[in-house]
């Protein structure tokens, strides 16, 4: 079998090349065509030409991909019974027709494109703009939100119904101010050609779209981008660069260390106060750090922050072989496990200990917490957790004996068996011990300023209160949580 696929052009029958004009007025051979929406068909049905159409498929699927694969699956059906036919498609068939990349990855039916005008050039010069800027050709009806690079010229094709056009407006809205200008463009360089200036939000009830209908997105200003990651990186890059801030300039990654444990904390603390725009800020200042560090190691020439993103990706896709792959789960206990398993591989001949791969610097109790989730993986573990609160008792006991028998050395020690209990007392109950402390230190804060807020509008000086007055403040703050 085989197809001959011809390009119908953008426009009227006047820029229709006149060899496909003859071919298509004087062919045998049945022409399929995509959709009847295209006035060069309107004007060759008045000349008598006969189409069939697939416009129906249209109004029965939902997904435009199942459009198309149904689309196809009905030309090669219907090729079987000719020995050619033809399949017409507006603008030129290489220039986003996905039934006509289809047909082309069927390795049993005969194609051979037929011409056809691209409408890019008459698009060019309507806009006036040149693709050598930059320049993205997006396919309405099939994008995603993080392909679009807002840096250059974008053109929407496809945009065939309201529909779609209200999808790629809610899209751009996204990343775009709602009276942003963007263009919309209506059979372009033919004689129908409208094009018409509008704000964003008006995309999808400012004029009648079609299938020659095209929307352009002009180049963004960087200061509507500032949301973008390459944007954030142009930022960082810029600071530490030869023009940029004197104090960006001299860190190193020795003298960021204090703010990254800084960071970490203070989103803690924002994460314990359920504060939305705080998580956002201090996740935003730990954000800094990795690009600050990324910025550091690019300008030292050992890596930059495409290292660090491949690193993690590489990381995540691996030890998820149950959604990147074809590993099954059955529970949460066996993505642990796997986890487990894959990092042992990862790691190899790196840690020779069960206790490796614990962070020298981790807080001591935080260390605590993971030494013994480490060992207990193993199997050094509680048989029963009545037997960690026993324990706990003992070494409350040894810390007494070593109070009584004022040792301070052995104090310090029993007092530190006793926070390593409690440490192992949390891993049990699935309590991480810093996060609990945390929120008791916060507790402690908010009663004890309030205590002294209290104090202050009575005019009274905390030095000279006594416990008493300050206990019952103390119950105050309690009632008020």
């Amino acid at each position: 079998m085989k197809i001959e696929i011809i390009g119908l052009g953008a426009g009227d029958i006047e820029q229709l090349p006149l060899g496909i004009y003859k071919k298509l007025t004087n062919t045998k051979a049945p022409i399929l065509v995509r959709t009847m929406d295209h006035p060069v068909i309107k004007t060759l049905q008045k000349e008598g030409v006969l189409f069939e159409s697939f416009d129906t498929i249209y109004e029965t699927e939902d997904q435009f991909e199942s459009v198309y694969q149904q689309i196809v699956e009905r030309i090669i059906e219907k090729a079987s019974d000719f020995t050619s036919l033809i399949y017409a498609v507006p603008g030129h068939p290489m220039l986003a027709e996905k039934t006509v990349q289809l047909l082309l990855e069927n390795s049993e039916i005969e194609t051979k494109i037929i011409g056809g005008q691209s409408y890019l050039d008459d698009l060019f010069t309507s806009l006036q703009i040149d693709p050598i800027e930059g320049f993205q050709f997006v396919d309405g009806t099939s994008f995603s939100r993080s392909e679009l690079n807002y840096r250059q010229h974008i053109v929407f094709c496809q945009v065939y119904d309201r529909f779609i056009a209200s999808e790629v407006k809610l899209a751009l809205l996204e990343d775009l101010p709602a009276d942003y200008e963007i263009t919309i463009i209506e059979a372009a360089g033919s004689s129908k050609e409208m094009i018409k200036k509008v704000p964003l939000e008006e995309l999808d009830h400012q004029m009648e779209v079609s299938n020659l209908t095209s929307v352009y997105v002009p180049p963004a200003p960087a200061h509507l981008l500032n949301h973008t990651f390459y944007r954030l990186r142009e930022v960082i890059a810029e600071l530490r660069g030869p023009n940029g801030c004197p104090w960006d300039k001299e860190q190193t990654h020795e003298t960021l260390r204090e703010y990254a444990i800084e960071e970490v904390y203070e989103l803690i603390e924002a994460i314990d106060d359920q504060d939305d725009e705080g998580i956002i800020e201090e996740l935003g200042d730990i954000l800094l750090q990795v690009m600050l560090h990324s910025q550091i190691g690019e300008d030292d020439g050992y890596f930059n922050v495409e290292d660090v993103i491949r690193s993690i990706t590489d990381k995540m896709i691996y030890r998820h072989p149950h959604v990147f792959d074809t590993i099954k789960v059955d529970s949460v206990d066996d993505v642990y496990k796997n986890w487990d398993d894959l990092k042992k591989k990862e790691k190899g001949e790196q840690r020779k200990s069960v206790l490796d791969g614990v962070p020298e610097h981790l807080p001591s109790l935080a260390k605590a917490f993971k030494l013994q989730k480490k060992a207990a993986k193993v199997g050094f573990d509680w048989d029963d957790v009545n037997d960690i609160w026993n324990k706990l008792k003992e070494e409350i006991e040894e810390v007494k004996a070593a109070i009584e028998d004022k040792d301070q050395l052995e104090m310090e020690k029993e007092l530190g068996d006793v926070l390593f209990v409690l440490a192992n007392i949390s891993r049990y109950y699935k309590i991480n011990p810093e996060v609990a402390l945390n929120r008791t230190n916060q507790k402690f804060l908010s009663r004890f300023s309030y205590i002294e807020k209290q104090l202050q509008e009575q005019g009274k000086d905390i030095q000279e209160t006594s416990l008493q007055e300050m206990d019952y403040y103390w119950d105050q703050a309690k009632e008020r949580e």
